[in-house]
């Protein structure tokens, strides 16, 4: 069993004794710590959030709890049933609400669930806003609401599409020229709810040909459902046998987008955002931002439209906060999250799909032709496993001295830049490794890049 509390929520395996698994009573605790927070955050003020949930095994179970807690903690509730995750961003702020609850465990497997929290903007938690809420429950520093202060419930089934038309309506979402070109696509929702979103999204593009896998949003996920090559053989081989341009593959709460060109290969998690941003940078010239472990292939794009990269700390509220202090354009992370702010600052699949559709069709071109034409990067992704008795902080910092004389971020980790290639180290939050990103125009390259750093820090070890 397994139970992990962070800045963005709480999340873990069902089951177990309290506090060793994501259970009733660590439901309980930590929705009222949030409904607690929302009180302090809005003194004298009746609070109201908005509550949505993938389609896991456990989410009605959960969103039972959940629901029924922020309602005893005095707390007015919207429902919005099975839905994604930037579709309940969306919801908070439509509805004016105090906050929101995502229950999602994204791309873990089916024992997997945890609450997401959003502030008043549909956005996550900043870094001391999620403390804080950890801080609420750990000291169970809250109290129930009496029978005259109950919270009340009531549902509303209509959010998805209310996002689809905000998409639609988007300037550069073009429906018409997507409808133009007769495409046939195969989508892979992994039995979740991007089963009720992507399909009803893509017939609004007037998509004439529309293959579902695996778009029944029982919970039951058919394979990992982390959106990586290994994991999407199946519709590699149903993009091929039917004949589709492409495929597009989501995580259970759809946030994630991963493509699938018309030769049944992988188009690259990290070209997702690469792709939308140059289609963007075509339309407005401007900024972009992605994390630290992302590509640099989105750098090179954005600066050859006249525009500035500029690169975060890994996490979509760190992405989000450079995306606003730069004023960019279009951002995300490397793992197919795309983040348009002129529909709203959260990762979401509904609109890289609008746009990488409309991008596609305009250019002309084939999916794998696409892709083409951006520059080749290919990222190793390690990691190194330590006891307590490793002083990493001091590895670290003897790494920092070793490249000295490179360009170094320190902004998130160690970040060390080589003249075509990278290598990006992080400590873990929530396990004992510490992570290994390598990148250069080769995979063998970013392979023995990675390893070359491996071996420094044992070798440092050995001597400290």
């Amino acid at each position: 069993m397994a139970l992990i509390k962070s800045i963005s929520g709480i999340r873990g395996t069902i089951g177990g004794k309290p506090g060793s698994g994501l259970t009733p009573a660590d439901l309980v605790r930590f929705t009222a710590a949030f409904a607690t927070f929302l009180t302090e955050s809005n003194p004298g003020k009746k609070l109201f959030v908005v509550v949505g949930r993938d389609a896991r095994i456990s989410g009605e179970m959960v969103n039972n709890i959940v629901t029924g807690t922020l309602m005893g903690m005095g707390v007015n509730v919207l429902d919005i049933g099975l839905t994604t995750t930037p579709t309940t961003e969306i919801a908070v702020v439509d509805e004016q609400a105090s906050g929101g609850i995502i229950l999602t465990a994204s791309h873990n497997p089916k024992q997997w669930n945890a609450l997401k929290l959003l502030n008043h903007k549909g956005e996550f938690l900043s870094a001391r806003e999620g403390e804080r809420v950890i801080a609420i429950s750990e000291a169970s520093s809250f109290e129930f609401a009496t029978v005259n202060d109950l919270g009340n419930y009531r549902t509303d089934d209509s959010y998805i599409q209310k996002h689809i038309d905000k998409v639609l309506a988007l300037p550069l979402v073009d429906a018409a020229a997507i409808g133009k070109a007769h495409l046939r696509i195969v989508i892979d929702a992994v039995n979740s709810t991007g089963g009720i979103a992507i399909p009803a999204l893509l017939k609004a593009l007037n998509v004439k040909e529309i293959d579902p896998l695996y778009c029944s949003p029982t919970g039951h996920f058919p394979h990992n459902p982390e959106p990586l090559p290994e994991h999407l053989a199946d519709i590699c081989d149903a993009v091929v046998k039917n004949r589709a341009d492409l495929g597009f593959v989501v995580d259970p709460d759809v946030d994630r987008l991963a493509i699938i060109n018309e030769l049944g290969e992988p188009f690259g998690e990290e070209y997702t955002l690469v792709a939308v941003a140059d289609y963007i940078l075509q339309n407005k010239k401007g900024n972009t931002v992605s994390n630290l472990s992302s590509t640099q292939a989105l750098k090179i794009v954005t600066e050859s439209a006249g525009g500035k990269y500029f690169a975060s700390a890994v996490g979509e509220v760190n992405v989000v906060e450079m995306m606003k202090a730069q004023s960019a354009v279009i951002g995300g992370e490397g793992n197919g999250g795309i983040i348009y702010p002129e529909l709203h600052y959260g990762r979401d699949a509904l609109v890289g799909i609008a746009l990488f559709l409309t991008h596609l069709v305009k250019s002309g071109k084939k999916c794998s032709a696409l892709r083409d034409q951006y520059p080749d990067f290919y990222i190793s992704k390690n990691k190194i496993e330590f006891s307590p008795e490793m002083d990493i902080e001091k590895i670290l910092t003897k790494i920092v001295e070793k490249y000295k004389s490179q360009p170094i971020s320190t902004i998130d980790g160690i970040k060390i830049h080589f003249e075509n290639e990278w290598v990006h180290l992080r400590r873990s939050n929530t396990e004992p490794i510490v992570r290994i990103y390598a990148e250069s125009d080769m995979m063998v390259k970013a392979d023995n890049l990675a390893k070359k750093i491996i071996n420094d820090f044992k070798d440092i070890f050995k001597d400290i």
